[in-house]
């Protein structure tokens, strides 16, 4: 695959790269809505105590959030749309 074609399938609109980042942090929360869940009931009636007290279900949460959250994802996200707009802008030409 030439550079060109790497760099134009790689490229979205800001707009279209802000909905698919939206639209990843959903999937993420609903993946991860168990240690979601377990955060939200250890950080019931605390305040500040809840950073070391919940450090585990804090850590716990982010590994699993940074699973559906990375550059990787997104860029597998971007990579998927250009090509449903490629599949798109063909089957309109034939």
């Amino acid at each position: 695959m030439g550079y060109v074609q790497e760099a134009r399938e790689n490229h979205v609109k800001k707009k279209v790269e802000e909905a698919l980042r939206s639209k990843m942090k959903q999937k993420a929360l609903k993946e991860c809505d168990q240690y979601t869940s377990k955060y939200a009931q250890c950080a019931v009636g605390r305040t500040l105590s809840v950073v070391w007290q919940c450090r585990i279900q804090a850590k716990e949460l982010n590994d699993c959030l940074h699973q559906y959250t990375n550059d990787a994802v997104l860029e597998e996200m971007k990579r998927q749309y250009m090509l449903q707009q490629d599949g798109k802008g063909s089957a309109g030409e034939v």
